[in-house]
């Protein structure tokens, strides 16, 4: 399947991650543990079938595998940054806008452009700079539109942009360890050290894992086959084909999505002002112009 429409497709998935999590009534810790528990039996099936049965993987193939215990480490670490970007996210979306949240904690490209710059002497191309400046000032258009300037939002707004830097954290680990750890492997491994980060977290603060409405259990449902399932593996993927910047620019789609849908779904029913739609223009036409930056130069080369 062709790298960039898996791209494509992961991101779509992830846009209704915050209008959804709007409806439920659990606390951003329970949330976040089921939605990273439920996928685990699909990933861990993934994960067993990926291993090497004792032959070569054929020369060429998409997704070669190798040993991982080297990267059993950088793959613990990431699982700790997904748990603090779900944990603060979500904690986020309880205090200010879906639109502000999901802008801020996607602001996640420019912290990864200077990670991976510094760790993975990866640099973006000169087009696909300016297409990360355009989505990013877009991205930026919709908050300042959302602005609310109250406490909670302020406070809100903090949690978010944490969950910006422990994403980038998170893609760009996963874009040194997956050019030799499958993708089914490393989902599996990192999936499962964040659900226990948060496991301990809740256990600490005393939230219950049991005890939620049918409602909650649906959206925990919903958010662990799109969001988490086919949007976070599908990046994941994606990380093996494209720099992390590439990544990271790609999924500022999710804003612009998540706001639409914001304002679509009766139970929120955020209608953005025409500074916000005219944010997602401009980041849409940002995304645009990083993934059309020359295809091969925004790619690995094998």
């Amino acid at each position: 399947m062709s790298p960039l429409l898996v791209l494509i497709v992961a991101v779509l998935a992830t846009t209704y991650a915050g209008p959804v999590i709007r409806l439920a009534t659990a606390p951003a810790l329970a949330i976040a543990f089921w939605r990273l528990t439920l996928v685990l039996p699909v990933t861990g099936v993934g994960a067993w079938r990926e291993q090497p049965r004792g032959a070569a993987p054929p020369p060429g193939s998409a997704d070669p595998v190798s040993p991982i215990g080297q990267s059993l480490v950088l793959m613990a670490l990431s699982g700790m940054a997904l748990a603090a970007h779900f944990w603060s996210w979500i904690a986020s979306l309880h205090y200010t806008s879906v639109a502000s949240s999901v802008v801020l904690v996607s602001l996640k490209p420019v912290f990864a452009w200077g990670i991976a710059a510094l760790w993975l002497r990866e640099h973006p191309t000169r087009r696909e700079k300016w297409g990360i400046v355009l989505a990013v000032l877009g991205a930026v258009l919709i908050g300042i539109a959302d602005s609310r300037g109250t406490v909670g939002a302020i406070g809100g707004d903090i949690l978010a942009l944490t969950g910006a830097v422990a994403a980038a954290i998170y893609y760009t680990i996963g874009r040194r360890v997956r050019a030799t750890v499958g993708v089914w492997t490393y989902a599996t491994v990192v999936y499962t050290v964040a659900a226990a980060a948060l496991a301990g977290l809740a256990l600490g603060s005393g939230v219950a894992f049991t005890g939620y409405p049918s409602s909650d259990w649906t959206v925990f449902l919903a958010l662990a086959a799109g969001p988490m399932l086919i949007g976070h593996t599908g990046l994941n993927y994606a990380l093996k084909h494209f720099r992390a910047t590439t990544v990271n620019v790609a999924a500022l789609g999710e804003p612009v999505g998540a706001t639409i849908l914001a304002w679509l779904i009766p139970a929120i029913h955020e209608v953005p002002p025409p500074l916000a739609l005219l944010g997602g223009i401009v980041t849409l036409g940002g995304i645009g112009l990083a993934l059309t930056s020359g295809g091969e130069e925004a790619r690995v080369r094998a």
